[in-house]
């Protein structure tokens, strides 16, 4: 069974058992300002696992994408990626252990066709210190599971001191098998929640490499079992001096995808699944060399290209900051990978468009911004392009200094490469290792020391500002910064969520508006975007604002600016009716006018002045009250 067939059964499979299927969240979170992209299927719904009502009801499904910038280390052996599909099903006090073990359970052995003999599970060996008991009931229930197909199911503990033991469920602690945000029981804060987990291995049967320890067991990382899915059962919420059960009991249900596909093909290739294997196909062909004989270069492209298409269709232009940051290192690093293999030109727009058509059933948007994706990757392979050709100059300079003096390469020089041609510290770093040329090491104190006088020279009048990019607090510059809240508003209703702020600037002429978008606006798009914001003018909406924490300012949904970092309580900005279609909530520093109504005074109208590039993939408005 393919990895897409896989998708859509799961996604019916639940449904058939009265789960509402809700879209994947945007790579970029717009509910969590501690980290950069969405890394996990758990992250968008954490808000409605600590209590909060989901709109849909007790019982939703996903197909969650996620990336991982961490991961791009071990991107290159066969079962690492940076980006995947995680599978979800979730009960928000509902359903629990019961309903989820035998489920998950009919759809890997029934639907998918797994065979049980290679399935494998680990279950919760309990904290005494915590009086928390071993996980008994879903031991239980999972005997019963493999002893209908004639399985012995022996449940054995110590297994990475004593092995397998003919075992099929494991007992592990909390570090292996139980779930909060914190960790284990005792690093949760009291009134987080948290719980056991029962996690489902894949065996490949692959001989076991004693590297990795005297015994095999289903958390070896040898590469003999695979996880494939993980029930967390949310059950017990942190108190003082130990934890108590919660009323309401979760279930949240992670499946990778990915992962499951390798074991529908019983292969521990993760690349040879039809997610991925077009892609390792088109760089075949474009290198005109064999997968086997560059397994690691191919591996790495395919994987990085894959991740960047998605980043581009959720907005992600590549930039030195943020989010960008990591798009760009992803993008020159497939870049310099396909070097490897001689390849080079044409890259991204040979490999772009395969991951475009393997995903655009699934995620039909990547096809709704096929131009804007292509464009912005392709934008960027130029641009890297001349850069490289210019710092792998002066690189070779560096390096033959070096190999003459033995003398390592330094902090200094590694940013002299940055500033002066571009070129990226980590691009360098890998270049010195990849010719064996060494590097100080203490280059990246020197580096950052050298970053930190740059940022410091290159402060001016920018210094000066108010948050908001404000030039003054007048009247006038007042309700302009209210009109661009209304503004952003409208322009996510006319073009879409992928629409964020990328920079703003306001004086008592006009407001400038920087935000992520893939083409010019169209006449008829830029006079709906005034139509929406003069009619909210119209109703003089109240502007009003708390001051909340943080976290629950995104929990609500709040906008914040892209790249923004914030203490702990912010003030968040709103207009509009909050049980209507139109409300605008916006994290802010103020000041705003009270009423929207006040923008109209003397009969002025919101109107746009101009519309026009900033940047590859980044438009910028110039607007005025007149």
């Amino acid at each position: 069974m393919t990895a897409s067939e896989i998708r859509t059964k799961y996604l019916q499979f639940f449904r058939d058992r009265d789960h509402v299927i809700i879209p994947r969240a945007n790579l970029v979170p717009q509910e969590d300002p501690t980290t950069l992209f969405t890394g996990s299927g758990m992250q968008p719904l954490i808000p409605y696992l600590l209590g909060q009502p989901h709109p849909a009801g007790k019982r939703v499904v996903d197909s969650q994408t996620c990336f991982r910038a961490e991961d791009i280390d071990e991107v290159g052996d066969n079962r690492h990626t940076t980006f995947f599909e995680m599978l979800g099903n979730w009960s928000f006090g509902d359903y629990f252990k019961a309903e989820q073990l035998p489920w998950i359970w009919e759809f890997l052995t029934v639907v998918v066709g797994l065979d049980p003999t290679k399935l494998y599970v680990t279950v919760f060996a309990g904290h005494e210190a915590y009086k928390i008991p071993k996980d008994s009931e879903s031991v239980g229930i999972w005997k019963k599971l493999f002893q209908a197909e004639g399985l012995e199911a022996l449940d054995v503990d110590h297994a990475a001191s004593k092995g397998m033991q003919n075992g099929r469920i494991f007992y592990y602690d909390a570090t292996k098998n139980w779930w909060s945000r914190s960790g284990a029981p005792e690093n949760m804060p009291v009134g987080e929640p948290g719980g056991p987990d029962s996690e489902i291995f894949y065996d490949f049967g692959t001989p076991h490499n004693a590297a990795f320890g005297e015994h095999c067991h289903p958390n070896c990382d040898c590469g003999r079992f695979l996880e494939i899915g993980n029930s967390v059962f949310m059950q017990y919420q942190k108190i003082d001096g130990g934890v108590e059960e919660l009323p309401q009991k979760n279930v949240d249900f992670g499946g990778g995808l990915e992962r499951i596909a390798m074991a529908a093909n019983n292969d521990d290739d993760i690349f040879k699944i039809d997610l991925l294997w077009p892609l390792v196909q088109k760089v075949q062909a474009l290198a005109d060399r064999e997968y086997s004989d560059e397994p690691s270069a191919m591996r790495a492209i395919a994987d990085h290209i894959r991740g960047i298409v998605f980043l581009a269709a959720d907005g992600v232009i590549p930039s030195n900051t943020a989010q960008g940051y990591v798009m760009r290192r992803f993008a020159r690093r497939a870049i310099r990978q396909a070097l490897t293999l001689d390849i080079r030109d044409g890259l991204f727009e040979t490999v772009g468009p395969v991951v475009i058509d393997v995903y655009k059933e699934a995620y039909p948007e990547l096809d709704e911004r096929r131009d804007m994706i292509l464009d912005t990757l392709t934008r960027e392979e130029e641009l890297f392009r001349r850069t490289l050709e210019r710092g792998v100059r002066e690189f070779v300079k560096l390096k033959d200094r070096a190999t003459k003096t033995g003398q390592p390469l330094t902090g200094e020089q590694v940013f002299m490469l940055f500033d002066t041609y571009g070129f990226p510290s980590e691009l360098t770093i890998e270049e010195a290792k990849l010719t064996e040329i060494p590097v100080e090491p203490g280059w990246q104190l020197e580096f950052d020391r050298h970053m930190t006088e740059q940022k410091e020279r290159s402060r001016t009048a920018s210094a000066g500002q108010f948050k908001g990019g404000l030039a003054d607090h007048s009247e006038i510059t007042t309700k302009y910064h209210t009109a661009t809240h209304l503004m952003y508003k409208a322009l996510r209703q006319v073009l879409g969520d992928h629409v964020i702020q990328r920079g703003s600037n306001i004086t008592d002429e006009r407001l400038r508006f920087d935000f992520s978008h893939h083409e010019k606006m169209t006449s008829e798009q830029i006079g709906e975007v005034e139509r929406i914001v003069n009619e909210a003018i119209d109703k003089d909406w109240p502007m009003g604002y708390r001051e909340i924490p943080t976290d629950q300012a995104f929990k609500e949904g709040a906008l914040g600016a892209f790249g923004d970092k914030y203490g702990e309580t912010v003030k968040v900005y709103t207009a509009g009716d909050p049980e209507g279609e139109w409300y605008s909530k916006e994290i802010c520093g103020g000041p705003h006018v009270e009423h929207t109504g006040t923008l109209a005074e003397e009969g002025k109208r919101f109107k746009i002045k101009k519309e026009e590039s900033s940047s590859a993939g980044v438009r910028r408005i110039k607007a005025v009250l007149e």
